[in-house]
């Protein structure tokens, strides 16, 4: 079989590249980060499809029997699909649904046929190894040698590709968003107002890092320069991918600068909370005009003129589910009952998700939570000058270059990406193995 002696010269692999001093996937030297240690006899024996990995490169999943079993099921459709689409009495729909799928495994099957290839040409280099004799040319072998930790090191970067093509695509990836920061409830008193104050301008500031467009949809400011609520539009490249994993409750330590609390020089722990929603091109959300209650009123905090003096602020309220969105930042009412709507047309598209939609994309009351300690995804510790992700582990030092909202945040985001990928490739991989236990 050809997958078995895949996997065993794949194992040789890794020794050859480790004892050359190729790298294999070692991680920055972040705390809470190690890479996977897979020992040889783990590689032949690991069948089930574990709950949660060190986070590790993504390149290390492919070590794992069942998505390589899972791997060959792929191929084993994608030539099934190449053999129906040589008949000429194919209807045009079916050639057109074939065609889909077929497309979709293409770049699997094209890295797959590179790693077959690979594996052939270092059969043959160890081959001629193996076969020499101490008499032959010392510089023939030390080439044959160097050529063997080339193809090594070139399998494991095409695994990697590989094990990246394998995980399932979020759609709502590209979509733009609506962010909204909201103070915490519970603790903490003004530290979390101001807090949420500077949490919005780390997003703001990661806006403009990522050359985004950053559009204030709704602000409410605290006293001592913090923010009880806001809500702003995003909108670029992949803006949801980027933040779909920052919704949930932030948690703060420090000693406050400002406000009641300053007066006790002591540490302080507070919270907010981040609610990421994804604003699709077209949102296919009906809304009855009867079910929607509107009121206006005057715009709260400091503004220009007119902006307080007015009812330019709109609130909605969706009736039947208690949904409300409200926005106050222009002096057009109009323009603020659009904005509203928007938002509104948002949330209702997030609740109209299914169960298991909205445990991946994290719905919204999910993300809220009761915005206590316990709930808390990071802690943002200013005494110890740290930032610790509790998901992955993830530990970043420099907390005031972190709060910019530039390339230390975007490091964060991508470490959490890479492990949701890991996470959602073995989901997709346990439904595979499930399926065959049930056939």
């Amino acid at each position: 079989m050809f997958f078995p002696r895949w996997f065993e010269l794949c194992c040789h692999c890794s020794r050859v590249v480790s004892r050359r001093g190729f790298p294999w996937g070692t991680p920055k030297d972040h705390s809470g980060l190690r890479p996977a240690n897979f020992t040889e006899v783990q590689l032949r024996g690991t069948n089930a499809v574990p709950k949660r990995l060190s986070h590790c490169d993504i390149g290390d999943l492919y070590n794992i029997s069942s998505v390589q079993r899972y791997l060959q099921k792929l191929m084993e459709e994608h030539r099934e699909l190449s053999r129906k689409l040589q008949h000429n009495q194919l209807r045009d729909s079916d050639r057109k649904a074939l065609l889909k799928k077929h497309t979709e495994l293409l770049p699997v099957a094209g890295l797959f046929g590179s790693i077959e290839q690979a594996q052939k040409d270092l059969e043959e280099v160890l081959s001629l190894l193996h076969t020499g004799t101490k008499d032959e040319d010392q510089n023939l072998i030390q080439l044959l040698r160097e050529e063997e930790a080339q193809i090594c090191s070139n399998i494991l970067t095409l695994r990697k590709h590989l094990i990246k093509a394998l995980v399932p695509v979020d759609p709502l990836d590209p979509s733009d968003v609506v962010l909204e920061i909201v103070s915490g409830r519970t603790t903490g008193g003004d530290i979390c107002q101001q807090f949420t104050r500077e949490m919005f301008d780390m997003y703001r500031g990661f806006a403009y890092y990522k050359n985004w467009n950053f559009e204030v949809l709704n602000y409410s400011p605290a006293e001592y320069g913090g923010l009880h609520h806001a809500a702003v539009r995003i909108a670029g490249d992949n803006v949801y991918m980027h933040l779909k994993h920052e919704g949930g409750t932030h948690r703060v330590q420090r000693i406050p600068e400002v406000g009641l609390s300053s007066r006790m020089q002591r540490i302080h722990t507070g919270t907010m909370s981040v609610i990421i929603l994804p604003q699709l091109v077209e949102l296919d959300v009906h809304i009855d005009p009867k079910d929607l209650r509107i009121d206006t009123f005057r715009s709260r905090g400091p503004g220009g003129q007119g902006v307080n003096t007015t009812d330019s602020a709109v609130r909605i309220v969706h009736l039947p589910t208690g949904i409300v969105s409200e926005c106050q930042q222009t002096r057009s009412q109009l323009q603020n009952r659009d904005t509203a709507m928007r938002m509104l047309r948002a949330r209702l598209y997030q609740s109209m998700m299914g169960k298991e939609t909205e445990q991946r994309h994290m719905a919204r009351k999910q993300q809220v939570g009761t915005r206590n300690q316990a709930e808390r995804i990071r802690t943002y510790n200013f005494s110890q000058d740290r930032v610790t992700d509790h998901r992955t582990g993830y530990t970043t030092r420099d907390i005031k270059e972190f709060m910019r909202g530039g390339e230390e945040l975007e490091e964060l985001m991508t470490d959490l990406l890479e492990h949701s990928e890991q996470e959602a490739l073995l989901e997709a991989v346990e439904i595979f193995v499930t399926g065959q236990s049930a056939d």
